[in-house]
Formats: structure tokens, sequence, C-alpha cells
């Protein structure tokens, strides 16, 4: 077999690994958008193909969980010739969906924009293939027809000699850790792709799995490889304390930056059992993401493959998500008029890096407001408005326009989707140092990578590799 990292090398977004079999057989496991990836929509389309391998010739995609960097350019893999189905647990299924319907409609977007300005520069543009690097509706319309679902702990057969099993992650709503059983020349050999790890006792999600069978090579993510997580208070403290200083000790507003999948929800949640166990104060609480929405009733629809904290909660409650002074805003023009609510208030908005989405305008109409907080709470990639606010910066650029900042910026890690250094040592501490052939680290930033390569070694793992983007290994 042989194995090639097309994505997520010494970066956190765009997983992509290509695993071909000796018969040929060649599987795609995620297939993500590289989030840091900036394309320049005004330049003239070009022939040259999306992905560094043909398409076509992929026989099969797995897919570990919904997220963007995860499941955002499979579009562009049918696009471009792949005919084969997509492989992954069925609330992935439904959450993919909406994430890239969501992505298109914003292409959409970008394709008016970028034909608008060519108008006036007086120059022709394809509106469909703008550089080839956008997808439309009907692209996502081909490639969910060939999504087929699989139960967690199934063992699979994908091909002759070939198997794969979802095993919980932890990370969202239906994310897996995927095994990847291979018959080969009278030997079996195994491979565990991690996903994004989860945390333990988050909020909604089910604790990730102990259940990792021992495997012959680990790819394991490193998102958090070189820190802890900080925040020791139970999410409900944690909330609950920013929330009187902010809004109720003085008048005050809270704009929380947040994803509109997984964290949201977590966030509202975190909210209700305020309210309904804690005598906490209603405040009023914006939610302003139709992609919200939307992933928010697929949550409530799969109350089965939450924790038991949140089914017991739903069962008392008849509710995980809606309670009083609630508004879920959906047009654009009740998001803008957010701003002249004059009370104090809680404005939950996309995106959670703050890189694109309405959340920017929330941000650039408060960034001056000295009674407004600004709460981060997860990762932000380095360049975003989200990572240059969490690292002090001053001053931000927001569409053109430079603001002052003078609104205060707090962060806390309680909502981090993400498992922490600990929870990533416990991951591969289910692996024998003395089976395991070889231990890839991914999905983190050189480093946290450089980091965990040491601490896993003081632990007696002896063969760790930190792929470069298109290095071949044969397994």
């Amino acid at each position: 077999m042989k194995l090639t990292f097309w994505g997520a090398t010494r970066q956190v977004t765009g997983s992509m690994y290509l695993l071909e079999l000796d018969d040929e057989f060649k599987i795609l496991i995620d297939c993500g958008r590289n989030m840091g990836r900036e394309v320049d929509y005004t330049q003239p389309v070009t022939n040259k193909a999306f992905f560094p391998f043909e398409a076509s010739q992929v026989n099969l995609v797995l897919l570990t969980h919904a997220h963007i960097d995860h499941s955002g350019n499979i579009p562009m893999l049918y696009r471009e010739g792949y005919e084969g189905q997509v492989l992954c647990t069925s609330a992935t299924a439904d959450l993919t969906s909406l994430l890239l319907y969501d992505a298109a409609n914003l292409n959409l977007k970008k394709v008016k924009q970028a034909e608008g300005d060519s108008k006036k520069k007086k120059k022709k543009m394809d509106r469909l293939l703008i550089k080839g690097d956008l997808y439309l509706q009907k692209d996502v319309e081909d490639a969910m027809t060939n999504f087929v679902t699989l139960q967690f702990h199934r063992r699979f057969r994908v091909a002759d000699n070939a198997w794969v099993t979802f095993i919980p992650a932890g990370h969202l709503l239906g994310a897996a850790h995927i095994i990847v059983e291979v018959q080969e020349n009278g030997e079996m050999k195994s491979i565990c792709f991690s996903g994004d790890i989860g945390r333990k006792d988050y909020p909604l999600h089910i604790d990730p799995s102990t259940e990792i069978p021992e495997v012959d090579y680990l790819l394991c993510e490193t998102t958090y490889g070189g820190r802890l997580h900080e925040d020791k208070k139970t999410p409900e403290d944690a909330l609950a304390e920013i929330i009187q200083r902010t809004c109720i000790d003085i008048p005050g507003r809270l704009i929380i930056p947040a994803f509109s999948i997984g964290r949201t929800q977590a966030l509202l949640y975190t909210l209700n059992r305020l309210y309904s166990e804690k005598g906490f104060t209603p405040i009023k609480v914006f939610s302003d993401s139709p992609l919200a929405y939307a992933s928010t009733k697929v949550y409530q629809k799969n109350i089965k493959q939450l924790n038991k904290e949140a089914r017991d909660f739903q069962e008392e409650n008849d509710s995980l998500f809606d309670f009083e002074n609630l508004q879920y805003i959906q047009s654009e023009k009740s998001s803008k008029a957010i701003s002249n609510y004059a009370e104090p208030c809680i404005i939950i908005s996309a995106s959670g890096m703050i890189s694109g989405g309405r959340v920017e305008q929330h941000i650039a109409a408060n960034i001056n407001n000295v009674y407004c907080t600004i709460l981060l709470v997860g990762y932000s990639s380095e360049g975003t408005l989200g990572w240059r606010l969490m690292n002090g910066q001053k001053s931000l650029k927001i569409k053109d326009v430079e603001y002052p900042v003078l609104a205060n910026v707090e962060k806390i890690d309680i909502f981090s989707g993400h498992g922490d250094q600990t929870d990533l040592l416990n991951f591969v501490k289910k692996q024998s140092p003395k089976k395991l052939k070889k231990v890839f680290l991914i999905h983190g930033e050189e480093e946290s990578m450089n980091t965990f390569k040491a601490l896993l070694e003081d632990e007696g793992y002896s063969d760790i590799e930190i792929p470069e983007m298109g290095q071949e290994y044969i397994l």
C-alpha cells in the first residue's frame, strides 16, 4: 500500500489523504478545504486541475466528519470526474449537506461580485468556473446523491481485500475515527485515521470512544498537541461568570463568534441549562446564523447520538435549545437591526474565527463600544480576525476599514471541541509502542507537532513522522 498526504500537513486545515492498495484500489480519506488558501476571483480561468491527483481514478471516499476543513472540497472531486460513493455516518451526512450548500451559496455571491467587477473592467468571465475553484448548488447535489451512511462499530467491506469501521470520536455530532483494514499478500494491515479527536464531558457530544483497536499505522491530529485546556470550570459556571460581568453587572453586550455547527449548539444548550436549572436571569439571546438554525434541528433530530446528560435534559425539558428570550435570526435585514437593540444582549454568530459571515458586521458595529465584550471560544487560524483579537492586536481592518479595538476581548477554551495534549496522548497510548509501526502527526501547526512528537518519544514511541505536503509512504 501507499499513503500520500495531500492536506493538513504542518497546518491545521485541509485534511486529505490518499491510500492506494496494491491492486490499485484508491481510497481518499477526507477531502477538506484549506481554510488559509486565498483565491483571487478576478483572475481568468485556468485549465489546471484542482487536485494533485486524478479524481476520476479514486474509487472511494471516507469522511470522518462534517466540518468544512474535512468535507469542503467533495463537490470539486465530483466536478473533476469522481463517480464513487462517500461513506460516513448519518449525522455527518446531514450536517455535511448543510455546510456544502451554505458554501455553494457563498460561492455564488463571490461569483456575482467578481462578475460585476469584471464588467466594470470590461473583462469577460466564466460565471461558473472562475479559476475553477468554486462549486455551486448543482455540484453539491451531484455529491450528496452519492453519500452512503454507515453505523458506528459496524465492520463494512468496501473492496475484495479492504474493510472499514467507524468509531465515535466525540468531536462533533456523527464524528468518527476510521479504521481501515487491508489484506495484502496474505497479511492483514490496519490504519487508524483519527479525524478530529473530541474531549471528555463536552456539552451535548458523547465522549471519544475508548474502544480503539490496536493498529499498525496511526494518523493523529495535533491541533492542541502543544497545549492543555486552561479552563477547569464547568461550561455553565464559565459562561455564567462572563455573562454576569458583561451583561448584568453593567448593561453591556456580549458577542460570541461561534461555528454554526457544533459550537453554537453547545452554547445554546449551556444557556438553556443556566436559565432552566440555575435560575439565571434571562437576557436576550440572538442566534444569528441560518446555518446554525438548520443544524440545531439536526442535533434535535439526533437526540439518541448525544450524551446521556443531554438526553436526560431533553426528557425533562422537551427541548435542548429553545428557551425564553432566544431569537433565531434568519434575514440579513434582521441581522443588521440587532445593532439597534439597546438592552443588554448576547449575540452568537458565525464564523467562529471571524473570517467572513455575519459576525464580521457585529464586530465592526461594536468594536468601538467599551460596553461590548467579544468572547472568543475556540481555535482561530493564524491571520484571521479572531487570531488577531486573541493576540491583542490594537486595531482591526474589516472590509477595508481600520477600527481601533476599544471593546473588551476575552477568551475561554471550555467550548473548544478539540481534545488537548492530554486527550491526544491518551488516544495514542491505546496503541502498543511495540506493535505500532509508525505514527503520522497531522492537522496541527508545526510547533505543536514537534512538541507532541517529543512527548510521544518520551512515552516510548520511536517511529514518528511529520509528513510534508505530497509526501508518500509505502506501508
